[in-house]
């Protein structure tokens, strides 16, 4: 065997310490980098610099800002990493305005809550105001107006709440197309049937029905009045069965005594306005 491939243990045990060494040093700089970033993490959640400084709000309508901020329960001195995003959504929806809550972090000091209202249905008239109504049956009491500067439709005579959520319910149903054909919604109750209800429509018909199922049955609503001359004024009944009435029909002869139903009069309302 040559000499030049002999490698004596003396030679061999410095560089094998040498080694050793090297790797001794990495492993204290890898559990020293842990340490101080253990230590600097704690440091961060311990000082201001991982509070909340800006709540984002977006997606509101009628409900102010603050008032979402401060159902949140977050506040300048809430930690970023604390907040618990599941149970800010909940408080929020707690809100009857509010339909949907989606909240995020976004770094580095920033809460954004994104809302989503229910959908605007109706104007709820009592007396003179006119009252902001949702599609789950909220009335806005504190946005009353006496002046009615919107396009959805008016619900007169609604002086039950449990038929005014009923309608708002269904008119939130209708499809966009149909409902801003609806100026006006009566409730007319009967000893017989206390959903009656009677429309007056923007392009002159009056809709004669119930709010049993009602968005159901509107929706066959533009087909009926494609049939219809439009020249012929009446009612378009969609209660039981679905047929036009014209007011020549619905009007009784001069011989006649017949007693006939009594019809929610609209001009008599804008007259009182």
């Amino acid at each position: 065997m040559s000499n030049k491939n002999i490698v004596s243990i003396e030679d061999r045990i410095p560089k094998l310490k040498q080694a050793r060494k090297k790797k001794a040093n990495r492993r204290l700089v890898f559990y020293l980098s842990i340490f101080f970033l253990l230590i600097s993490i704690i440091v961060y959640l311990q000082s201001p610099l991982s509070h909340v400084r800006t709540i984002n709000v977006t997606g509101n309508i009628h409900v102010a800002d603050d008032i979402i901020i401060n159902e949140s329960k977050i506040t300048t001195d809430s930690n970023m990493w604390m907040v618990d995003l599941e149970g800010i959504q909940s408080a929020i929806k707690k809100n009857p305005i509010i339909d949907q809550v989606e909240v995020k972090r976004s770094l580095p000091w920033t809460i954004d809550i994104q809302v989503t209202e229910h959908e605007l249905v109706g104007y709820n008239k009592v007396e003179r105001d006119y009252y902001p109504i949702l599609g789950n049956g909220h009335v806005l009491k504190e946005l009353g107006n006496p002046t009615y500067n919107g396009s959805s439709p008016i619900l007169i005579g609604f002086t039950e709440e449990d038929y005014l959520h009923k309608m708002a319910t269904e008119l939130n149903q209708l499809p966009s197309s149909i409902s801003k054909l609806i100026s006006e919604v009566h409730w007319s109750p009967t000893e017989d049937n206390n959903n009656r209800i009677y429309l007056y429509m923007n392009d002159g018909y009056i809709v004669e029905g119930t709010m049993r199922d009602f968005a159901e049955k509107m929706e066959v609503y533009p087909s009926i009045v494609s049939q219809l001359d439009p020249e012929v004024e009446g009612i378009i009944h969609i209660g039981v069965g679905v047929y036009f009435e014209s007011f020549e029909e619905v009007a009784p002869s001069d011989n006649e005594s017949t007693e006939t139903e009594e019809v929610p009069n609209e001009d008599d309302e804008s007259a009182e306005e």
